[in-house]
């Protein structure tokens, strides 16, 4: 499998899935100024939308959208556990990929992020954004993850925690979340992976200074 990622960004996730599975992954690092891959191609032949991450399986077909590929890393190594088997436990999975991908990831990060979204419509999804986070505390209260187990869901979901540390949502509000958080983060695969993709995301950082 080719994994294409952005340093940080949900494609993260993925990675994370990858590690807990202990499957066999290229990461191909993507250029947000340029939109080429680190090795040389153009992203947008790969992803039009330029959007992470993207998977090409090992048969070379491309898969793209992040639940749908978190899904596709745990049924290719079910052996990791990594989505439930049985019908009522796979739909609370993607429920929660669902919740993750559109009432955080889209619903709140994607505007607050957007350099061109106007102060005002920033101030209104923060503002919207705190019931979101208020439900996710009161169900992850007495629970250690969002299934029985570990899941993608979780991969996900500790990703896009890690975006708070970068706008005025504090997760020391909500005291379930954030004790979720810091108990995942120690997790091997997501320390390993944001080991990885910490230094990139700096020198990403730098790019885009040195760009103007």
């Amino acid at each position: 499998m080719k994994v294409y990622f952005l340093p940080l960004a949900c494609s993260m996730a993925a990675r994370i899935a990858v590690y807990e599975a202990g499957a066999s992954a290229t990461f191909v690092e993507v250029d947000s100024l340029t939109k080429r891959t680190h090795d040389g191609e153009d992203y947008t032949t790969i992803s039009p939308l330029c959007l992470v991450p993207t998977l090409r399986t090992d048969a070379g077909e491309l898969l793209m959208e992040n639940a749908a590929i978190l899904q596709y890393v745990a049924d290719l190594n079910p052996e990791a556990g990594l989505m439930p088997k049985d019908a009522r436990g796979r739909a609370l999975a993607q429920q929660w990929l669902s919740f993750v991908s559109t009432e955080l990831h889209k619903g709140i990060f994607s505007l607050v992020f957007d350099r061109k979204a106007p102060e005002h419509v920033k101030a209104y999804v923060l503002e919207k954004g705190l019931s979101r986070f208020a439900f996710l505390d009161q169900y992850m209260t007495g629970r250690e993850f969002l299934l029985d187990q570990f899941s993608v869901a979780d991969a996900y979901l500790v990703t896009v925690l890690n975006w708070c540390a970068a706008t005025p949502l504090k997760l020391s509000q909500w005291p379930a979340l954030a004790a979720y958080h810091a108990r995942l983060r120690k997790r091997p695969s997501v320390a390993k992976a944001m080991a990885e993709e910490h230094p990139l995301y700096m020198a990403e950082q730098e790019r885009r200074r040195a760009a103007g």
